[in-house]
């Protein structure tokens, strides 16, 4: 079959591989119908998170129809069935996932010793995404092998095109998860820093949720056009101060809540010294990650408030102003997203026309032209929003 392979560093190939197999009972088979780019991706495009290899097998965000089923499916799936994968694997039966905690299940990382030396504990089984989580072939390919597969999978129904329902495998749970952890009041002004297509999922999760304002941060105008036209106020960080425009916007108050939707590489300025410092560590791997964002929401977040971070960390972020974030007795909600919890919900408000998850893609491409459609992505070209790939 054909899959997007990581080679290296910003070294990604469109490669024959071996079809993939029924390996344990509870596994699944199959055929990728639609799959996407996320913008985590370009974390392992950039090289940024440990534990790729070469020939690992990239993406998360899929869906297909089942072709294959294992003797220990238990009837859940059957041929023919139309599913979209969550990114997150689950096993459905440990004390996490019976807590609804589904992106820290004990059971699905079959790689769970390297992730125990590096977080402390293990987190879930991940597709596509680094040895650290399991080493799993991702779904950016003609096939795709789904472990736990009786408890890993979204039935979608027909007659909803694969567009509408593709991203309930990631940035659409994701952006919800986001706003949900603030616990959204109807009068809360709620800031988003980052539109790219998780920041868009979150804007739109947020008014759904009775946000008084939803204010939008980033400096692309594709995406803040993107932002205005699902209800959000902007604020262009390139040609306004962020901090001025959130002051007048609060009533010098500050937003009550903060939504993090850039992550670890956060935009690198000139007129903003710590981003320098923070690329300048980097190079000589004196830090992991670029947590600009994080800083400024600390300082901004009315006091009291709720900072939610969606946006992926890997290791270890200098200059957290904590005397800030204790003292203003601000609350941090963070994690990979919890997929399941939410999607039963999520599917009915596109059932129900709520809302058309569509809205964020820009470019739809047969799978064989990936590799190009990263650079596209990385490099904003062409107002690349979000990549729908077509095996």
């Amino acid at each position: 079959m054909k899959a997007l392979v990581w080679h290296g560093k910003e070294d990604i190939r469109c490669d024959t591989v071996t079809d993939p197999e029924i390996q344990d009972p509870r596994d699944a088979i199959i055929k990728v119908t639609s799959c996407a780019i996320c913008g985590s991706d370009l974390h392992l495009f950039h090289n940024f998170i440990p534990g790729m290899l070469p020939g690992d097998i990239m993406g998360h965000e899929t869906m297909g129809e089942v072709v294959e089923v294992g003797s220990g499916v238990d009837g859940k799936l059957q041929k023919g069935d139309r599913i979209v994968v969550p990114f997150t694997i689950i096993c459905g039966e440990c004390d996490q996932c019976k807590r609804g905690n589904f992106s820290v299940c004990e059971t699905t990382n079959r790689k769970r010793h390297l992730a125990d030396k590096v977080f402390g504990h293990t987190t879930a089984g991940l597709f596509g995404y680094t040895h650290l989580t399991g080493g799993y072939p991702g779904g950016q390919a003609e096939y795709l092998r789904v472990p736990y597969a009786d408890a890993t999978h979204i039935k979608v129904p027909a007659g909803i095109p694969d567009e509408q329902l593709l991203f309930l495998s990631d940035i659409f749970p994701t952006g919800w998860q986001a706003a949900v952890q603030c616990d959204i009041e109807p009068t809360d002004t709620v800031a988003i820093w980052g539109c790219g297509p998780v920041g868009q999922m979150a804007i739109r999760s947020a008014l759904l949720l009775g946000a008084n304002q939803v204010i939008a941060i980033d400096c692309l105008p594709e995406r803040l056009s993107m932002a205005e036209a699902g209800g959000a106020t902007t604020i262009n960080f390139e040609t306004e101060s962020v901090l001025e425009r959130l002051q007048e916007l609060t009533d010098g108050k500050g937003p009550e809540k903060c939504i993090d939707c850039v992550g670890m590489e956060s935009h690198v300025m000139a007129s903003l010294p710590d981003t320098l410092l923070d690329r300048a560590k980097q190079m000589v791997m004196a830090e992991s990650d670029r947590p600009h964002v994080l800083r400024e929401m600390i300082y901004v977040c009315r006091p009291g408030g709720i900072i939610s971070v969606a946006g992926v960390y890997s290791g270890l972020s200098d200059m957290l102003p904590m005397g800030a974030f204790m003292n203003k007795g601000l609350t941090m909600r963070t994690g990979q997203t919890h997929v399941n919890r939410w999607t039963d919900d999520l599917l009915r408000r596109i059932e129900d026309g709520e809302i058309d998850p569509s809205f964020v893609i820009t470019h739809t491409v047969p799978l064989e032209q990936g590799p190009e459609m990263y650079q596209v992505f990385r490099d904003k070209r062409d107002s690349c929003v979000k990549v729908v790939l077509k095996p």
